[in-house]
């Protein structure tokens, strides 16, 4: 074969490659077309539910509301009548009793004037007399037009031109968030979620959407309730006690300044980890630990001397964050440190030894039991102590490096300052041990 065919032939081949290769991409656009397009239909199938759901329940509350309120005027013009009517109840009985009194004394003056001669002069007496003591010129009083109630109902018309000015204005309808979620990265037993905010989400909004506060909720799994997590003005957050290895779904939203309404929600993002969480060991003397095992209380027990909390396994890996917060801080020990080391050793009182680095609580900071020059604030209770790790070399590259050949790049950070320098071991670590070592009782720290 000539050399012209062999570069036709090759020439083919990498136009056949380039047009799979072609083929693939534009497959994938269409996947992701379809995604966009499943995405539009859904969440507008969602949006109507959400509608007409909110509108039913808002006709059920107006509706109740409404009769609640007709049943309530109703109540107030009957008890009106029952007692305006039960005065004139009263005086009518007054007035047909003395209408009684007087047809029987008619009666009896009649038939005393009928009377023959002999008795007519004491049926008369008798009949003076008695229409005397009646007191035939005493009347009871009724009251007059004025005075008794004349029931009307008051209703404000203007009502209804305020619902119907409230109700077309009630709901919107928005065709993006205003922040999504950016970024799902696995720590430890938990999830780190970052969000961004986006300015052009709302369509009823020309000016820029200023957001104040920001509100995560996840869910385990893609069904059941979400739930809060966090609310703030972060813009990410860890979340932690996840069981490894499974499905949870999260979502974000925002309230802007002054506003008392929270955003549309961010689309569902679905993350999992599959690191085992950070554990300190169990049954060291002077210490107690939380129900997950991920905080440690350095106890008021007869120990007079420093002790080393390690963690249960060597759960820290480079490349990853370690954090610690302080809770609750106690008195101050110049042996005290929290930090990370290759393998544990019984009997220490303090963690400022070979093969570890840590920080001490006056924020002084230790690389194989020797106190470095540079230092960090002291700590107070709420701080944070970050510790983050990189392998410059996995292997040997100058055995004559003093202290060891293996060189990890460490940054500790405490509070707006950070220290960065190199540990030198004497052989690669794959994962290592967290520790920390307190002589007083009071100190309580959250590893995560």
């Amino acid at each position: 074969m000539s050399i012209e065919a062999d570069i036709l032939l090759q020439e083919a081949k990498e136009s056949i490659e380039a047009a799979q290769n072609y083929k693939t991409e534009l497959q994938q656009r269409l996947q992701d077309l379809n995604q966009a397009r499943k995405q539009v239909k859904g969440s507008a199938t969602q949006t109507r539910e959400v509608l007409k759901q909110h509108f039913r329940d808002l006709g059920g509350v107006l509706t109740k509301l409404l009769d609640e309120r007709l049943a309530s005027l109703l109540l107030e013009v009957d008890t009106i009548e029952q007692n305006s009517i039960r005065p004139l109840d009263d005086c009518q009985k007054l007035i047909e009793q003395g209408v009684g009194t007087a047809d029987e004394l008619l009666r009896e003056g009649e038939a005393a004037l009928r009377c023959s001669i002999g008795g007519k002069d004491d049926k008369l007496c008798s009949f003076t007399k008695k229409a005397l003591q009646i007191q035939l010129d005493s009347l009871p009083e009724v009251p007059s037009l004025v005075d008794v109630p004349c029931l009307s109902a008051q209703l404000d018309e203007s009502l209804l031109g305020v619902l119907r000015e409230r109700i077309f204005s009630h709901g919107t309808v928005a065709s993006h968030p205003p922040v999504q979620i950016d970024e799902l990265t696995e720590r430890p037993g938990g999830i780190q979620v970052r969000w961004s905010h986006y300015t052009f989400a709302l369509l009823q909004v020309d000016d820029e959407f200023a957001a104040q506060d920001y509100r995560l909720q996840y869910r385990k799994g893609t069904s059941g309730l979400f739930e809060d997590v966090y609310v703030g003005q972060d813009m990410e957050y860890i979340v932690l006690h996840m069981d490894p290895n499974m499905d949870y779904q999260f979502r974000v939203c925002a309230r802007g300044d002054g506003q008392r309404e929270w955003s549309p929600w961010s689309i569902p993002q679905v993350a999992y980890t599959t690191l085992a969480p950070h554990e300190w060991s169990t049954g060291t003397e002077g210490y107690s630990l939380s129900s997950r095992r991920n905080m440690a209380l350095r106890n008021d027990t007869a120990l007079s001397r420093g002790v080393v909390l390690y963690s249960k396994a060597p759960t820290y890996f480079c490349g990853q964050t370690l954090t610690f917060q302080i809770i609750t801080a106690g008195q101050v020990d110049k042996r005290d440190s929290i930090g990370v080391c290759v393998e544990c050793v019984n009997g220490q009182e303090t963690l400022q030894r070979d093969r570890a680095v840590c920080i001490s609580t006056n924020g002084a900071v230790f690389v194989n039991g020797k106190e470095m020059t540079n230092q960090l604030p002291p700590f107070t209770m709420g701080c944070i102590v970050t510790f983050d790790m990189e392998m410059v070399n996995l292997y040997p590259v100058n055995n004559n490096l003093e202290g060891g050949s293996h060189k990890l790049r460490v940054t500790i950070g405490s509070g707006s300052r950070e220290v960065v320098f190199d540990w030198l071991l004497d052989e690669p670590c794959d994962s290592l041990h967290f520790a920390c070592s307190f002589a007083y009782p009071g100190w309580k720290v959250l590893v995560f």
